[in-house]
């Protein structure tokens, strides 16, 4: 495994880990998806490259575009949540509750 691929798998675990251990506030846990994100498209951006391919895929623009999707509709969430219920702690939100 060569240290290009070592330090996507790093990252990509890495805040997988943030993810399922520090979810105190939503923007903690949307600057964990977005860093999960990140890391997919610079692998997905360097794998021509490493396979030497000459042909250029759309697969990480498409990503990209919905990573900005994601980071969008997360912000919208977080300033709604903040407005509602005053905080952006996730143990506030009650999902059962109507």
């Amino acid at each position: 495994m060569s240290l290009l691929h070592l330090s996507f798998y790093a990252t990509f675990v890495l805040t997988s880990l943030g993810l399922a251990f520090h979810r105190t506030h939503l923007i903690s846990a949307l600057l964990c998806l977005e860093g999960m994100m990140l890391s997919m498209y610079v692998a997905l951006a360097m794998w021509p490259i490493q396979t030497q391919t000459s042909s250029h895929t759309i697969l990480p623009i498409i990503m990209l575009t919905f990573s900005a999707c994601e980071a969008g509709t997360g912000l919208a969430l977080l300033v709604a949540s903040t407005r509602t219920h005053g905080s952006d702690h996730l143990h506030n939100f009650n999902l059962l509750q109507c």
